[in-house]
């Protein structure tokens, strides 16, 4: 096409005038110009289907608001807005740009605090881990024992240990005294039995309750 604009500019014209080869180039060339415009070939007519689908699955990842029907708004998708505000908001610093040495230091120093990080996470997940597991064996100790700490497998062993009077009744009386939950709030103020959360909730306070 771009050859074909050139052939018709008035230099072009003026050099097809000159001789009767290049008029006759220029005829072949505008006649396969025109032809490729008016009757494209089979590839690509085959071609054009898949760039209309691929068009198609592109529209849904526009940034451009979806236009509804008339007298509405445009519909604009939160996640791209979010974006826009922190990539190009006044008070986003700008990016770091060091020299080597210096970026190597940064990324040493900024390695070295995250593995720090990790290690404290990883020791207070062992420690919450320890205090869950003595926690299990205390209530599967009271689980199996009876009013007088012994389990049965300890009574089977005594010999001269008599077999308790209630029976199996009593084994577990202890764990299920202990996992009551009764008035459990009683001493504590309301506002405090919200559980801790690293995110505000929907409502931050509720100005309508009354004890």
């Amino acid at each position: 096409m771009a050859h074909l604009l050139r052939m018709l500019s008035p230099r072009g014209i003026s050099n097809i005038g000159s001789s009767s080869r290049s008029t006759i180039l220029t005829h072949r060339a505008i006649t396969a110009t025109c032809r490729n415009v008016v009757f494209p070939s089979q590839q690509q007519a085959l071609q054009r289907p898949s760039s209309l689908q691929n068009l198609q699955s592109l529209r849904a990842f526009s940034a451009t608001p979806q236009r509804m029907k008339r007298k509405q708004k445009a519909r604009k998708e939160p996640r791209i807005t979010h974006i826009r505000y922190y990539l190009y908001h006044p008070l986003t610093p700008r990016a770091l740009r060091f020299s080597r040495n210096r970026a190597l230091r940064h990324w040493t120093i900024h390695r070295a605090w995250k593995l720090a990080q990790r290690n404290r996470f990883e020791a207070q997940e062992r420690s919450l881990e320890r205090q869950y597991n003595s926690m299990y064996s205390a209530c599967e100790a009271l689980r199996l024992m009876d009013n007088d700490g012994f389990t049965e497998s300890d009574r089977e062993s005594l010999a001269g240990l008599a077999p308790h009077p209630n029976g199996s009744k009593e084994i577990g009386r202890l764990y299920r005294i202990a996992m009551l939950k009764h008035e459990i709030w009683k001493g504590v103020p309301i506002e405090y039995a919200r559980i801790q959360t690293e995110t505000p909730g929907h409502e931050p306070w509720n100005h309508s309750w009354r004890r």
